[in-house]
């Protein structure tokens, strides 16, 4: 409710609110006062016999009630509740969410310290540390890489020895602290002929069935298009550029002619979100390590 973009939202809720509980309390008010014929009925028949009595609710319900009006307007005094006003405790969700991050994270605060100081070789063995950094991952990773860390299409696979920005540990560190930008650019404007001829030789770049006339075609486009800019001479690649190895039997999006075709007109562009400033340093040493146990080097 903080969000409200003009004070009448901010009074309209104040209104309902408060009209909502005064409602109430007139209402018990008025039952309190009313008068009852002891035998009297409302004039309801149902099967036959079965009446309805006009018959006082008993006090302690009626109590109940009363006590729900005061408890209702306490509540509002002391907590968020009437538009933008805070409350007199001044309690929010975020703070109590930040208190209690705040405590379990010094109660942890010793472990983490102690795997802060040593290097990733000595975390990524020690079970306890990777049983750390195996919850760590399902809370944060599993959602783009999976539960098993081998990715998904567009996701890197953390468990083989491909690594688009560098698999020693302060490349990995600095991945995961952070984050990384992948663009591929277009080159719609090479026209359909001369992305298909250069799809058929970065298919025979890794020996994948390939027409090889347009393969040789492609080959030079490759060279004049400026590929190898980024890609390398060879093709295998830069790491301190994100641009990946074409030689190998890694593919982020697919091998098909039809998919290097897509990625060549239309780019590709990925994001690997930084997450220094909401894990800290510890947790991402943590991580870190546990993606280097993974098997990926």
């Amino acid at each position: 409710m903080s969000d409200f973009v003009s004070e009448f939202w901010n009074l309209y809720v104040i209104v309902i609110v408060l009209v909502s509980i005064l409602a109430c309390a007139v209402l018990l008010i008025v039952q309190g006062k009313a008068t009852f014929t002891p035998g009297k009925t409302m004039g309801h028949v149902w099967d036959e016999t079965l009446e309805e009595y006009n018959n006082p609710m008993p006090k302690w319900w009626s109590w109940m009630f009363v006590i729900t009006v005061v408890f209702a307007l306490v509540y509002l005094a002391l907590y968020p509740g009437l538009g933008n006003f805070k409350g007199m405790l001044g309690w929010t969700s975020a703070g109590q969410h930040a208190a209690e991050v705040a405590k379990m994270d010094a109660q942890v605060k010793p472990l983490y310290d102690k795997y802060m100081a040593m290097d990733l070789k000595a975390v990524a063995a020690d079970k306890q540390a990777m049983e750390m950094g195996k919850r760590l991952y399902l809370t944060y990773c599993m959602q783009c890489h999976g539960a098993d860390a081998r990715g998904s299409k567009g996701f890197p696979n953390l468990t083989d020895a491909d690594w688009q920005w560098g698999g020693e540990a302060e490349q990995i560190v600095e991945t995961i602290a952070n984050g990384r930008m992948g663009v591929m650019p277009p080159h719609s404007a090479l026209g359909g002929e001369t992305i298909k001829d250069l799809a058929n030789y970065v298919r025979s770049l890794s020996g994948l069935p390939h027409d090889s006339v347009r393969a040789g075609k492609g080959q030079t486009a490759y060279t004049e298009a400026g590929c190898i800019g980024c890609h390398g001479a060879d093709g295998t690649g830069m790491q301190a550029l994100g641009a990946p190895n074409l030689t190998d039997k890694v593919w982020l999006y697919g091998s098909s002619e039809a998919t290097i075709i897509e990625t060549i007109t239309n780019g590709r562009q990925n994001k690997m979100p930084a997450w220094k400033e909401f894990l800290g340093d510890a947790k991402v040493h943590l991580l870190a390590a546990y993606v280097t146990s993974l098997g990926g080097k």
